[in-house]
């Protein structure tokens, strides 16, 4: 069967996987066949490549010796190549080693030359090198023995040599030592203004300091504060910050006390620069390291306030910092502005936490409280004093009802460590913990009675708890409100602004 038209047999010739340049003739021409030439073309095939095989096999056979010897020329050929390669790329390798060899040869001739010079010359000035190869030992024995003085005159005698004699290798060997032993005076200068000294000392260290050059005017400044700052860290690091109280005292007493004294310091060393020179200029850099010390102590109040876990411990904290800031406000760094923002947090906070803490109990008491009458207890109120009988006292009918007794004691307790530290601006806020813990503590009874099925005597005691809860709501505000009061009145007012 032939195709219709060329068109159909170029389309069909090209969806067929023959498809290349010298296979498209074959193609064409097996679509020119009939059917019946097309069954036969299998059997043509296979008895041509059978005929070619035979004939590849005749050719093999009187021609093999050519074979196996164009096999073994081939692989003795590669062999060959192999081992040329092998030999250049280790001939490649090598020769860097050659070079580098014979440039390290060179190398150490030319030091060895250069050793050899300068063994003619020292032993040409033996006797003057003896004593000047000394110097270096003599002002090493003044730095470790504190004569700085004497050390110093010996750096300044051989920095004049080194001035005149530019070219000779002894003299400019001699000042490098020199040099040397100048940077281990200078490290125990440093370090000596990372150290607890006074005045008069910082005063000969930064002479000592301007006598070595080796930093300018503006240098030696931020040097000055740099290690003071690290001995302040220093003292600092020594605190156990487990005990967070005794850290944060401990924090603010070494401010108020040390960074008074090195911004005094400061002031005393380099109040002379009174030029008006550009060179003497700071720029506001003690008030700059200053503000960044003090940035340092409300960051870590920051921090850390959220961790004290007592009224009394925040009062007697914020007592130290505003007593510091008050210090400090004599060398214009009153920071008492800062405070309230920090301290009205850590309060909130920790009355948050009371409050929560006072809400989960109440939850963990209902859920095991059994529904049966206790007795009422009374409370003696003989021997009150004025200011007890001031106290808002809870009702005696609380102990019919330990959830709610429980939860009265937490809010007691929160409103315990409350009173050394009460800011009056947080007085609203404070309301809404408040009002936020009462919700909690009656979301908390609506579910209770939905989720329970309680006998006719147990609804009487849970109703009995409820109208207790209503009262205990108003005794909650009265002891709120009883706080603010004293609060406003000066008797636990902590004047933060």
């Amino acid at each position: 069967m032939e195709p219709e038209n060329p068109e159909e047999a170029t389309v069909v010739a090209g969806l067929l996987p023959l498809a290349s340049a010298s296979q498209q003739p074959y193609v064409s021409e097996l679509l020119s066949f009939t059917l019946d030439r097309l069954h036969k073309e299998p059997e043509l095939l296979r008895v041509d490549a059978e005929r070619i095989r035979r004939q590849m096999q005749e050719v093999a056979v009187g021609n093999y010796r050519a074979f196996i010897a164009a096999a073994d020329a081939l692989q003795s050929i590669r062999e060959q190549i192999t081992a040329v390669d092998k030999h250049l790329e280790s001939l490649i390798t090598e020769v860097p080693k050659l070079t580098s060899g014979c440039t390290e040869f060179i190398d150490s001739a030319q030091q060895i030359l250069e050793k050899r010079k300068l063994n003619r010359t020292l032993l040409a000035n033996h006797s003057t090198l003896l004593d000047l190869l000394e110097i270096p030992q003599l002002m090493d024995t003044c730095v470790r023995n504190g004569n700085y003085d004497e050390a110093l005159d010996l750096e300044a005698f051989v920095c004049k040599l080194s001035t005149m004699h530019p070219k000779v290798p002894v003299i400019q060997a001699l000042a490098a030592e020199v040099r040397q032993t100048t940077q281990s005076l200078l490290s125990q200068l440093l370090q000596k203004l990372r150290s607890n000294i006074q005045l008069p000392e910082c005063l000969r260290i930064i002479g000592y300091l301007r006598r070595i050059g080796v930093f300018a005017e503006s240098e030696m400044r931020l040097q000055f504060l740099r290690c003071r700052e690290a001995w302040l860290a220093g003292i600092l690091d020594d605190l156990d910050q487990r005990n967070v109280y005794e850290y944060l005292k401990g924090m603010v007493n070494c401010h108020r006390m040390h960074l008074f004294d090195v911004v005094n310091q400061y002031r005393a060393i380099f109040a002379d620069d009174t030029s008006g020179s550009e060179e003497n200029y700071d720029g506001g850099l003690l008030f700059s390291w200053a503000m960044h010390q003090i940035s340092s102590q409300l960051k870590t109040l920051k921090t850390m306030l959220p961790q004290v876990t007592e009224g009394g411990s925040l009062s007697n904290i914020l007592d130290q910092c505003m007593y510091c800031a008050m210090g400090l406000g004599w060398v214009g760094l009153d920071f008492r502005g800062l405070l309230p923002s920090l301290f009205e947090d850590a309060v909130l906070n920790l009355f948050s936490k009371n409050m929560n803490t006072a809400v989960e109990n109440f939850q963990l008491v209902l859920d095991s409280h059994r529904w049966v009458p206790l007795p009422a207890v009374g409370f003696s109120v003989n021997g009150a004093t004025e200011d007890s009988q001031e106290d808002v006292t809870p009702p005696p009918y609380l102990m019919e009802h330990p959830p709610l007794a429980v939860f009265v004691n937490g809010v007691s307790a929160a409103m315990n460590e409350l009173r050394p530290c009460a800011p009056v601006s947080l007085k609203h806020v404070l309301a809404q913990e408040l009002v936020k813990g009462l919700q909690a503590v009656s979301d908390s009874l609506m579910r209770y009675n939905a989720s329970k099925m309680l006998r006719a005597n147990e609804s009487v005691l849970f109703l009995s708890l409820c109208r207790a809860f209503i009262e205990v709501r108003l005794l909650d505000m009265e002891l709120l409100i009883h706080i603010v009061q004293h609060a406003l009145g000066g008797v636990i007012l902590v004047e933060l602004l």
